[in-house]
């Protein structure tokens, strides 16, 4: 068996047993290509069979003094054990060679969040006088309401609007879908979009479902969503760096320190995992430091004595 022979078969795996969507699937071949071409250079077997724990630890070592960043070697350890766990359950090998791969230990990082202020800022810098003006802040309401990903916004369907009941149906990762509540700034600036700028315009065929539309009337693509969250940042003189995620990290960060239920806000964002929501349970250094003083008995042993 060759590496390109059972990189067919392992997309096909992906996709008809783990529903994984085309970009992903790119990502994981992507990964064990770049370790058959690693086995090529070092003259290492050639066949997928072949390969040994030292093998899959010298890859490892080679991708790290090739000074990639921790996270980009760990997807691609990544990658490679998804490959090996194929190649287990079809019982094309007996005993995985990535087993005890080690990968870099990632810090986790905070995301950039935006104040409820600055939110409004980023809203307000939308000029509705502009033609596409009253779709640009009916999208960015629909992020920030929603928490949507931006591959999530931009495929959302006309039939999947039910804002009479104040709910949105999304299509995220690996094509799962759940019911997102919109609130009533959202639903309004969408209906007042899609009655008075959408119904307007001469809608290219295969495009009659998609919410948001560019001025050729075909669904707006992801690049042109960063390109008009950008615009809107420089026009608010908002220095972070901003992108349509950032949106997404203020819904859920918003609500969070509201006191929503974590596991409401996990359900909303459709994570896998609660310790990927749990991200947003960062709370603002002052308030830890008046919640110590105020009831620490150390604390306030210090603050009775001065």
């Amino acid at each position: 068996m060759t590496f390109p022979s059972a990189i067919a078969q392992f997309d096909a795996y992906l996709q008809l047993e783990r529903s994984l969507s085309a970009h992903t699937r790119e990502a994981y071949e992507r990964d064990v290509a770049h370790f058959a071409r690693f086995l090529e250079l070092e003259n290492l077997p050639l066949s997928p069979l072949a390969v040994k724990p030292e093998h899959a630890e010298k890859f490892v070592h080679y991708i790290n003094e090739l000074g990639l960043e921790a996270s980009t070697q760990a997807r691609m350890i990544s990658g490679l054990r998804a490959f090996y766990k194929f190649m287990l359950v079809e019982d094309l090998i007996d005993d995985d060679p990535t087993e005890l791969l080690e990968g870099p230990r990632l810090r986790r990082k905070m995301p950039t969040v935006l104040s409820i202020r600055e939110v409004q800022m980023l809203l307000d810098a939308v000029d509705l006088s502009e033609p596409q003006g009253t779709r640009n802040r009916a999208m960015l309401e629909v992020l920030y309401a929603c928490g949507l990903r931006v591959s999530e916004l931009t495929s959302l369907k006309m039939s999947h609007l039910y804002l009479e009941a104040g709910f949105v149906k999304v299509r995220g990762k690996n094509d799962k879908e759940r019911l997102v509540p919109i609130g009533e700034s959202a639903a309004n600036h969408l209906r007042n979009y899609i009655d008075h700028v959408r119904k307007l315009q001469d809608i290219k065929q295969g495009h009659e479902n998609s919410v948001f539309l560019n001025r050729r009337g075909a669904q707006l693509t992801r690049v042109m969503v960063f390109y008009i969250v950008k615009e809107m940042a420089a026009r608010a003189s908002i220095t972070k760096t901003i992108s349509p995620h950032v949106f997404r990290h203020a819904f859920a960060t918003h609500l969070v320190e509201g006191g929503a239920d974590l596991k409401a806000v996990q359900d909303m964002l459709g994570h896998e995992s609660i310790t990927t929501t749990e991200i947003y349970t960062h709370l603002d250094t002052e308030y830890l430091k008046e919640t110590i003083l105020m009831y620490h008995p150390r604390a306030k042993a210090i603050n009775s004595r001065r």
